[in-house]
């Protein structure tokens, strides 16, 4: 895929999006939301927010919720992500490693990664730099 050159308008709308699916995140036991928002292949949005349980390896990441979001409408490549945690205090979040590998099977290693809070946007990575020799869907022979 060749590298993809995010707008100034779709970060916007990509940043209002991860806010407010922080804004509506459940997370009673780390008390820390987590909003995301993937743009897919379309130029559409696609948001989701962190869902705890308290079987703490059930829950559910705001990334993983946001591809989920995007493939039921039909999305199959992400092209950017922004990602909304607290980070006022300079902590920026970036996906987990679990979340990075999901990533990873939706997006190129060229994927841009942007980290933002509720009052600012953070660093920006690419997939590449958060999980470098990557294994994905093209490592596996199609049948």
């Amino acid at each position: 895929m060749p590298n993809f050159t995010l707008t100034d308008s779709q970060q916007q709308a990509l940043l209002d999006a991860a806010r407010q699916a922080r804004g509506r995140a459940y997370a009673p036991y780390s008390n820390y939301p987590v909003g995301a928002a993937v743009l897919d292949e379309s130029g559409r949005i696609h948001a989701g927010c962190n869902v705890e349980n308290a079987a703490y390896p059930e829950g559910l990441c705001a990334e993983a919720a946001a591809l989920s979001a995007m493939v039921l409408a039909g999305g199959r490549q992400a092209r950017a992500v922004l990602v909304v945690g607290s980070g006022d205090d300079g902590n920026w979040i970036t996906p987990c490693g679990g979340c990075r590998q999901k990533l990873r099977e939706f997006g190129a290693p060229e994927l841009i990664i942007q980290s933002a809070s509720a009052l600012a946007l953070g660093p920006r990575h690419t997939l590449a730099q958060l999980l470098p020799e990557s294994f994905g869907p093209g490592h596996i022979k199609a049948s």
